[in-house]
């Protein structure tokens, strides 16, 4: 481990290159994919076009889209650019479906009495559609999250620098400390980035309780629900 302690700069650099990559991508994949989502939930016309194209879009390998992608956009292929404009398709793959089912879990009665209040359609998706589909927004945001930072690593092949810089040069020196260093960097990156995530959620929307921590009703509550039927 003796690489680890003489080359801690380095890994807390790639580590910061590494968000500056990761953290652009799921925010714009998240921002992108829940109109997307919403439009396949509203139109149901478009809905087999558009999750069919992103999961078309999730089947091409990483690479090519590496290599496809800097003829389109005209940014050259070991721009970071590249790589998150890459990143960001990838995360919209994964989560237009989550946010298509995210509206169809809202209760259609609870729709119905939001148009029977007054809610204008803008009124209705900001107040009740999107609060209400939050729960599942953000489950689908957290495989994003961590999909995104894993799927980044990838980059250091076609030679953006990132955590997976040092898979790539570990593998060519023979220094298996570099490695594990990648490795525990790029997990550790995960769990915080989702559990700001969770925190987020948490703050957001403080009726969502987590699952398994619904609060059981007491006895007096279970003696009057017995009593009355």
């Amino acid at each position: 481990m003796n690489w680890i302690q003489s080359n801690l700069d380095l890994v807390w650099e790639l580590t910061l290159v590494h968000l500056a990559l990761s953290v652009p991508a799921i925010v714009l994949a998240f921002a992108i994919s829940v109109p997307i989502g919403w439009i396949a939930h509203r139109y149901r016309w478009s809905r087999g076009v558009l999750l069919g194209l992103c999961g078309l879009l999730y089947a091409i390998p990483s690479l090519a889209v590496f290599v496809i992608l800097p003829p389109i956009t005209g940014i050259p292929l070991r721009s970071p650019v590249n790589l998150v404009i890459a990143l960001t398709l990838y995360g919209i793959a994964v989560i237009v479906r989550t946010a298509t089912d995210a509206f169809d879990s809202v209760d259609r009665d609870v729709r119905q009495s939001a148009v029977a209040m007054g809610f204008a359609p803008a009124g209705r998706f900001w107040q009740v559609d999107l609060p209400l589909a939050g729960p599942v927004l953000l489950s689908g945001l957290r495989v994003v999250i961590v999909s995104t930072v894993s799927l980044a690593t990838v980059g250091a092949v076609i030679g953006v620098q990132s955590l997976g810089s040092l898979f790539t040069d570990g593998l060519q020196r023979s220094i298996p400390a570099e490695i594990i260093a990648g490795i525990v960097m790029t997990v550790a990156v995960a769990l915080v980035l989702d559990g700001l995530a969770v925190a987020g959620g948490r703050l957001l929307m403080p009726w969502a309780a987590p699952a398994g921590r619904t609060r059981r009703p007491d006895a007096r509550t279970e003696a009057r629900a017995a009593g009355a039927a």
